[in-house]
């Protein structure tokens, strides 16, 4: 069952890597797409298929839980009142909803939540997330490394693909600076919840440590892709630096510092990883 699932992940990041480029030259070249609900199922199965190797099915199915539940009640309650990311709706682009949140919507924070936290743990390098001050350091990091995303994903998605509607707009390319608190609230909440419960949910695996770093390769090609093009041309620049830098320091650190482990690197302090 494993090997399946190591393989099935395999063939999803492969997926995921092409509608990435199939995004970065649409400006040039039109390729074959799967649309935004096409690209979020496929992203998501990627994240739950390369945690499941890394944590095991128990663990996979505590993060996906604790994501799912979090991010949709923050959003359903954003949505009601504009008090956790401002006032904005969701339009009809996205698929049938729960209550006021399109079901894509949980999945996407979901194939957000995994491949940052990846990125955070390979700049923490030998950080314990055993314990809680590990798990608050790694938790806000990560929080950090996903609203850096956001930075660069929100006004497009807003602005151009009308995915969600700020009612009143913002100060940032259109979207209100209140989004990003939540962002980072509600990421945060994520992190330290999955952390505490992972501690009692031991899970080893052996991979190699590219295997380990595909999430974040993933994070590191759509840098790529915001950089190279954007619907608004300032947002290359500040991808460079919200995106750029983390993608560059974890990728550092997982392939130059060979003092770390790959397991102090990217996988969990309970992991054992191997080149």
């Amino acid at each position: 069952m494993s090997r399946i699932v190591r393989v099935l992940s395999l063939i999803f990041f492969v997926a995921i890597i092409y509608l990435i480029l199939t995004e970065t030259m649409e400006p040039w070249v039109v390729l074959p797409g799967l649309g935004n609900i096409g690209f979020v199922l496929f992203f998501v199965l990627f994240s739950v298929f390369h945690c499941w190797v890394l944590e095991g099915p128990k663990r996979t199915a505590i993060f996906f839980a604790v994501s799912a539940v979090i991010t949709y009640a923050m959003e359903e309650t954003g949505v009601r009142t504009g008090l956790v990311f401002g006032p904005y709706h969701y339009s009809d682009s996205l698929g049938i909803k729960l209550g006021h949140v399109p079901v894509l919507i949980p999945l996407g924070w979901f194939m957000m939540i995994y491949p940052s936290r990846l990125v955070a743990k390979a700049m923490l390098r030998n950080i314990d997330t055993r314990s809680i001050t590990g798990i608050t350091a790694l938790s806000a990091l990560s929080a950090l490394v996903m609203t850096a995303w956001d930075m660069v994903m929100d006004p497009g998605m807003s602005s151009l693909a009308r995915n969600w509607v700020w009612e009143k707009g913002g100060i940032y390319f259109g979207v209100p600076l209140h989004n990003y608190f939540g962002w980072l609230l509600t990421t945060f909440a994520v992190y330290c919840l999955v952390g505490s419960l992972w501690r009692a949910n031991e899970q080893k695996a052996t991979v190699t440590r590219t295997y380990a770093a595909l999430p974040i390769i993933v994070y590191a090609f759509f840098t790529v892709r915001y950089i190279v093009t954007n619907y608004f041309s300032a947002l290359q620049v500040i991808a460079v630096f919200s995106m750029g830098v983390p993608a560059f320091v974890s990728l550092l650190q997982i392939y130059m510092n060979r003092n770390a482990t790959a397991e102090s690197q990217v996988a969990t302090a309970e992991q054992t990883v191997s080149d």
